[in-house]
């Protein structure tokens, strides 16, 4: 039986690397897209493919696809696992370069990868697209306006794929609550990955029911099983992962 054919854009990040690494170990044949710096400080394990890619440049996204399809004509599995938090301000403190660096680096990225994505993914064997979103797409928050608008048109954008490609390709997003990664700092490739942390993890893992914010892996099954056979009825839906932070 040959190897599911999958594509992780942003697979040099925190959440990216598990991912990498669990599709691996569940024999995926892996391809990685992400940014130059990040593909540099955090290099693709050698059983991998690796694409350098600009996920808000139209042309650089249709390179990176093109790559793909002509290694493999289609894809099986798409996990789009790119985005970054610039800071945290109000809105009256947000410039209009924040908000469109923000908007376009998130909601544009998505629009475009899934784009050239679903085209693969229609020629695949049981097909299935999973976004990663952000609880704050739908539990809001004060100062992270942006991102939270973007993360919560990427939810909209996944159920809209669901809609227009179904049956064929299944698309459905998980939304985890904070991760204990380098997006805390700036984000991979976007950052020296030592700055600051974006909020107070003992104190944010306090107020959540299982008592800590997450890491990478806790987002690596709910992204695994909408990937594969056990989710083959659901499309369209978001796996809230947030140890109980919030419960639509």
């Amino acid at each position: 039986m040959s190897k599911r054919r999958l594509c992780i854009l942003g697979g040099c990040g925190g959440i990216g690397r598990s991912l990498v690494a669990g599709a691996l170990a569940r024999g995926y044949d892996v391809t990685i897209m992400d940014l130059k710096a990040a593909l540099a400080k955090h290099p693709a394990p050698p059983s991998t493919h690796s694409i350098e890619i600009d996920g808000a440049d139209e042309a650089s996204v249709a390179r990176a696809f093109a790559t793909v399809s002509s290694r493999w004509g289609a894809l099986d599995g798409f996990v789009n696992a790119a985005g970054f938090l610039i800071e945290k301000h109000s809105l009256a403190e947000t410039s209009t370069n924040e908000f469109d660096v923000t908007i376009e680096g998130n909601l544009r990225t998505t629009f475009l990868a899934c784009k050239a994505a679903m085209a693969l993914l229609e020629k695949g064997d049981a097909p299935s697209l999973v976004n990663i979103a952000s609880g704050l797409g739908a539990y809001i928050r004060p100062q992270y306006g942006p991102y939270a608008a973007a993360k919560a048109a990427m939810i909209a954008l996944t159920k809209t794929l669901a809609l227009e490609h179904a049956p064929r390709v299944r698309a459905n997003a998980v939304g985890p609550g904070p991760v204990d990664t380098a997006f805390l700092r700036g984000g991979t490739g976007r950052s020296d990955e030592n700055g600051a942390l974006t909020i107070d993890v003992d104190a944010f893992g306090a107020l959540i029911p299982l008592k800590r914010i997450a890491v990478p892996d806790d987002v690596l099954g709910p992204v695994m099983f909408l990937l594969g056979e056990d989710s083959r009825y659901m499309t369209g839906q978001t796996l809230w992962v947030n140890g109980g932070a919030y419960m639509p």
